[in-house]
């Protein structure tokens, strides 16, 4: 059996992030789901935890990272094409999100950035592993 992954991201306003997620395809699961957090569903066994940031902080005894002025991870999610990796940003430009780097190609993965409108980053690739160098 899997493991699954619970990512937990502090936002400012969890309606806005929901509505954001939402407009990129995402949907979220009701159980997990009330006015204090959202259970994004990324797949079968990876969820993303978008919690308030005051419950978020009932978690932790450190302060929590202003994702606008540091970085405190870089997520990373696959797509099934270069297209669909545009497609994406298209999105998430048009929704509020804003784009932190300039598109990588390295022939066999294209990569480009866009940070959701807490500042969280997220790195939206596809690689194509048939395309990886040899050594």
């Amino acid at each position: 059996m899997p493991r699954n992954l619970y990512v937990n991201l502090p936002v400012q306003n969890l309606e806005r992030s929901v509505e954001f997620f939402a407009a990129l395809g995402f949907s979220f699961n009701p159980m997990f789901t009330d006015e204090n957090a959202a259970c994004m569903i990324v797949n079968d066994v990876t969820s993303v935890m978008l919690l308030s940031a005051p419950y978020f902080a009932t978690f932790t005894n450190k302060p929590l990272a202003d994702a606008h002025a540091v970085t405190e991870t870089l997520l990373a999610i696959s797509q099934d094409s270069r297209d669909e990796v545009d497609a994406f940003m298209a999105k998430a430009l048009a929704s509020g999100g804003s784009e932190y780097a300039e598109p990588k190609d390295l022939g066999f993965m294209y990569q480009r950035g866009v940070a959701d409108p807490d500042g969280h980053q997220w790195e939206v690739f596809y690689m194509d592993e048939s395309q990886f160098p040899q050594q």
